[in-house]
């Protein structure tokens, strides 16, 4: 599991790796689970290691999606894990409760709510709808917007596994 856990650390990140704080949560249940599995961690590691460090999406746009795919397919070893990152990122707590509302709640600035209905879409159909690919483009390059669904694709993939095999939440988590 080291060589898995080391994949997540890539050479040139554009984001801060996250604090080593002893009192924060740090996921046993789930790195247990993908130990069974060494092969298979290392490779993910390596794709989410890019995702949560080298991604063009600010870390708050990239907590944003996955806080949505945590609500939507009701995740919720990775909503509680991410609501302290998405707070880390700058979501405000109010933001954070409209997630679950999704992007026809009201309040959202027109990006979030462009991001937030991405994630509904590709969810649901495996496609971005033009309407919302056009809001996203008039604010994201193109390779925010590969990222973008990139990243849906990844943490939607985890939610499944946490659910799937019913990982529970770590205490520091409860």
């Amino acid at each position: 599991m080291r060589d898995a856990l080391a994949a997540l650390r890539v050479e040139n990140p554009r984001h801060p790796f996250p604090s080593r704080d002893e009192t924060r949560p740090k996921g046993l249940n789930v790195l247990g689970t993908l130990a069974l599995h060494p092969e298979l961690a290392t490779a993910f590691h390596t794709f989410n290691g890019h995702i949560l460090f080298s991604t063009r999406l600010s870390p708050r746009q990239r907590e944003l999606l996955v806080l949505r795919i945590a609500a939507v397919r009701r995740c919720d070893y990775e909503w509680k894990q991410h609501v302290l990152l998405a707070a880390d990122a700058g979501l405000t707590p109010e933001e954070i409760a409209r997630v679950v509302d999704g992007p026809a709640a009201p309040g959202w600035k027109p990006l979030d709510g462009a991001m937030v209905a991405a994630v509904d879409e590709l969810l649901g159909d495996a496609r971005i709808a033009d309407a919302t690919w056009a809001a996203l483009a008039d604010e994201l390059d193109p390779r925010q917007l590969i990222d973008l669904v990139f990243t849906v694709g990844a943490y939607d993939a985890l939610a499944m596994a946490l659910r799937s095999f019913g990982v529970e939440l770590d205490d520091d988590l409860r």
